[in-house]
């Protein structure tokens, strides 16, 4: 399979803390930078699948942006080798408590000049992830809308994760619902799909979500996914518990093996079951970037 990732690729600078922050004072933190930015979160875990990627973002012509882009090159994700002057890349500080929970402060940087002429030609494409942060973004916006719209034109299928309630809340519920009916798969948490649906039972929201994207998947973190496909059918796959050190980029890494199993086969039980497996090897460590090994593209 080929996949196009389209969205953001960022810096994260994570802090880990053991204690409460000392707001206006000092606390001890373990700090270290990796790549991250949940397309290009996405684009890496489908190369550790071994899947054949290309990934469209932005950086900037500074040390960081070319540090991220040698970083794909490790993956095994190709990407158009572009650095944009007079733009900063993107950065994200990530504050990481012990109990693996994550709190993240971002600023999209040269993201924000995501436009459609960065769309690369989509002979051979077999599916689309688009991130949901380059649709909330409002300097991207349209660009992302008009992109998505050219993918859903060639008849590629898209799959979109919509990205957090904090962010999707200063966005009008009449534009995502735009996105939705876009999109051949929803990936979301359950937040995200309460909020998104304006509904507080579960069965509810997959019920009205299900009703502007065929297939919607919603990961309930130590309870498993539940998703619905063409409105009728329902699959609930438990997860397997295991402590978590970092939560970033779980979900992201969920997408990829989700994405990889199913347009395999279209099994939803087991493409959820190797979603899992992708985001657990994501928790057990810092950074939402899978293990940095020698993976050739198919």
């Amino acid at each position: 399979m080929r996949f196009l990732c389209i969205g953001d690729i960022m810096m994260d600078v994570s802090a880990v803390i053991d204690s409460e922050i000392a707001f206006g004072g000092d606390t001890s933190a373990s700090i270290s930078s990796q790549g991250g930015g949940a397309a290009a979160n996405v684009a890496t875990w489908l190369a550790f699948n071994k899947q054949s990627v290309y990934f469209v973002a932005r950086v900037g012509d500074d040390q960081p942006g070319e540090f991220l882009l040698a970083e794909l090159d490790k993956y095994g994700v190709a990407h158009p080798n572009k650095k944009y002057p007079d733009q900063k890349t993107g950065t994200v500080v990530v504050i990481i408590h012990d109990s693996g929970e994550r709190t993240m402060f971002p600023d999209s940087g040269a993201n924000s000049g995501l436009s459609k002429s960065d769309l690369p030609p989509l002979v051979g494409i077999d599916a689309v992830f688009i991130s949901g942060y380059a649709l909330i973004n409002p300097k991207s916006r349209n660009s992302a809308f008009e992109i998505m719209q050219s993918i859903h034109s060639a008849g590629i299928p898209i799959v979109l994760d919509p990205g957090t309630v904090g962010a999707l809340r200063s966005v009008p519920s009449s534009q995502i619902n735009e996105w939705l009916a876009l999109s051949d798969i929803l990936i979301l948490n359950q937040e995200e799909a309460h909020f998104i649906a304006n509904d507080d039972e579960l069965e509810g929201a997959l019920i009205k979500l299900a009703k502007l994207t065929p297939l919607v998947v919603v990961k309930q973190g130590s309870k498993g996914s539940t998703a619905i496909y063409d409105r009728v059918m329902i699959s609930e796959v438990p997860a397997l518990t295991i402590d978590a050190i970092d939560t970033t980029g779980a979900g992201d890494a969920f997408a990829a093996g989700f994405m990889a199993k199913w347009f395999e086969n279209e099994d939803l039980d087991e493409a959820i079951q190797y979603g899992g497996e992708s985001a657990r090897i994501c928790i057990q460590k810092v950074g939402a970037r899978p293990p940095l090994v020698a993976i050739p593209n198919e």
